[in-house]
């Protein structure tokens, strides 16, 4: 019965988008069936066969060794904050992001990131038959998140029309940046994190299309050569008409690299602070109304219907709806901070389905990031459309977690 609650659940998903779309006539039925079919053969592999499995769990292990090795520069600045009983969530979650930022940076520096990506991503556009920079975009997302691929596609989104810019940022609200990776395994089973990475892009394709389907002639589907998130305006400038860029020494790069981390740490740390003070301002508030209310509560009921539509019991969805709720108006460091030390009691299917669900950066503060990346970038006219489908950004996060969680509770019992 559960199963088939599942396989409702993610009908009624696409369901949802369909009913919101802005073009049903043009909806690329085939396409989505193509990517819908790639996703769960791509969940089936990665959850049934020992492979697969074993593909999964070396990823995870390549993030937990560079945590480990991250852990050795910790403590020779602050030996106090590794060596005790049990680190908090800063030196076990946040500080590693010192290391593995730079890590992917420098890949990127020697050119094997952006290779990887180019090919994937025209891979990508040849099976599901999508434009060749959404599906490049796609994959950038995978490993740089969302501002950052936004800010290195710079020059293919200033020539793109207003409509694809507001496809582009949908599919923002649900990437998640390969350096956080080993963050959310410290806290979260990595084999799901690890999991949930493709079945976010290739369901952000999905819910994109059916929302807010395009046509794109030939001449327009191009990509635009790969710019760089750290080039100052005057790289930007030459690259846009064609001239050769310098290329940033290396150890100033690196510099910028390091620092960019540090500054990521605190904009986490934060905004980690400043949201679950407020979720306890708020619950203090509604305790004076009535002591049963609080936030998780509200939050459950909103999102109960949702949650059970996974393939859980009526308890189990209730809680899964709260965890659910919390994360969208928060984010999923609070959440996953929440549950870190018990989620491993979890009913496998439960466990699963939350590390998928919580694992992107669809909540409301990504709006905020998107929109302002994007005002940077293009002219006032396509910041002002992309501004007014505000709520398809927010849906659109909303459907693609929902799905990638419902995509692996069928393979996850």
């Amino acid at each position: 019965m559960y199963l088939l609650v599942n396989i409702l659940g993610i009908l009624v998903f696409l369901g949802i988008a369909f009913l919101f779309s802005k073009d049903k006539k043009n909806i690329k039925w085939r396409s989505v069936i193509t990517v819908l079919i790639l996703n769960m053969v791509i969940a089936y592999c990665l959850t049934q066969f020992a492979w697969g499995r074993a593909a999964v769990q070396a990823a995870a292990n390549f993030f937990a060794v560079l945590v480990q090795v991250a852990y050795q520069g910790i403590a020779f600045a602050l030996p106090s904050w590794v060596h005790m009983k049990q680190m908090d969530f800063v030196t076990s979650a946040l500080m590693p992001i010192l290391l593995i930022v730079p890590v992917f940076d420098i890949l990127t520096y020697i050119g094997i990131l952006p290779f990887i990506i180019k090919w994937v991503g025209k891979g990508l556009a040849y099976i599901t038959g999508q434009p060749k920079f959404e599906s490049f975009f796609a994959v950038e997302m995978m490993f740089l998140g969302n501002t950052e691929a936004i800010a290195v596609s710079t020059l293919q989104i200033k020539r793109i029309s207003a409509q694809r810019n507001v496809v582009i940022a949908m599919m923002s609200m649900s990437c998640v940046t390969a350096s956080i990776l080993g963050a959310y395994t410290q806290m979260v089973p990595g084999q799901f994190v690890l999991t949930a990475v493709p079945l976010n892009i290739l369901n952000a394709v999905i819910i994109s299309s059916i929302l807010m389907p395009t046509n794109v002639t030939p001449e327009e589907d191009t990509i635009a050569k790969m710019g760089g998130s750290n080039n100052n305006e005057e790289n930007k400038e030459a690259a846009e008409i064609g001239e050769k860029v310098e290329r940033e020494p290396f150890f100033s790069f690196l510099g910028d690299s390091i620092l960019g981390a540090g500054k990521l740490i605190l904009i986490i740390v934060a905004n980690v602070i400043a949201f679950v003070a407020l979720a306890a301002l708020i619950d203090k508030v509604l305790g004076l109304i009535n002591p049963s209310l609080s936030l998780e509560h509200i939050l459950g009921i909103i999102m109960f219907p949702f949650a059970w539509l996974m393939g859980s019991d009526v308890h189990t969805a209730f809680q899964f709806a709260q965890y659910m709720g919390t994360k969208l108006v928060t984010n999923e460091f609070v959440v996953m901070g929440g549950v870190s030390s018990k989620i491993n009691t979890f009913a496998p299917h439960f466990r699963a389905q939350l590390t998928v669900f919580l694992t992107s950066f669809a909540n409301l503060s990504t709006v905020g990031m998107i929109i302002g990346a994007f005002k940077g970038i293009v002219d006032k006219k396509s910041n002002d459309v992309i501004s007014k489908n505000v709520g398809y950004l927010v849906l659109s996060g909303i459907l693609v977690s929902l799905m990638s969680a419902g995509i692996i509770g069928l393979f996850v019992w």
